[in-house]
């Protein structure tokens, strides 16, 4: 997988917070000690970076992603139970709308850490994954 060391590496920092903290706080509690550890380990990101949504070639609102990481891992955090479906269209979403090739969905809310890889199939980095 052609992402795999750097997501890798952002999954074991959320591990690593998770396991300091561990479940029960908001997200924002969580953004703030992983955007610590990224730092620790060395990885550049921008956090809550504003992204333009486009329909033909005309904005028509923005979104703000949690992390934007070596500018190439979209990273979308929550802090709930258990990850539903509207949480990995979200992050689907997102992929699609700022046409990057993978993501991460982190949910810190659990007993146990959950994550998942997201792809977007449209782009054409993924059109194995179709």
């Amino acid at each position: 997988m052609k992402y795999g060391d750097l997501t890798g590496r952002i999954i074991g920092c959320a591990m690593k917070v998770h396991s300091f903290i561990g479940s029960g706080f908001q997200e924002k509690i969580y953004q703030k000690a992983l955007g610590i550890e990224m730092r620790i380990e060395k990885l550049s990101y921008k956090e809550e970076m504003t992204m333009n949504i486009f329909y033909r070639d005309v904005k028509i609102g923005y979104r703000r992603v949690d992390f934007f990481v070596e500018n190439t891992i979209m990273l979308e955090l929550k802090a709930v139970s258990e990850l539903n479906d509207a949480h990995l269209a979200q992050a689907i979403n997102y992929l699609e709308a700022y046409k990057l090739p993978v993501g991460l969905l982190i949910n810190f809310g659990s007993k146990s850490l959950t994550f998942k890889r997201v792809y977007n199939t449209k782009h054409p980095e993924n059109k194995r994954h179709d």
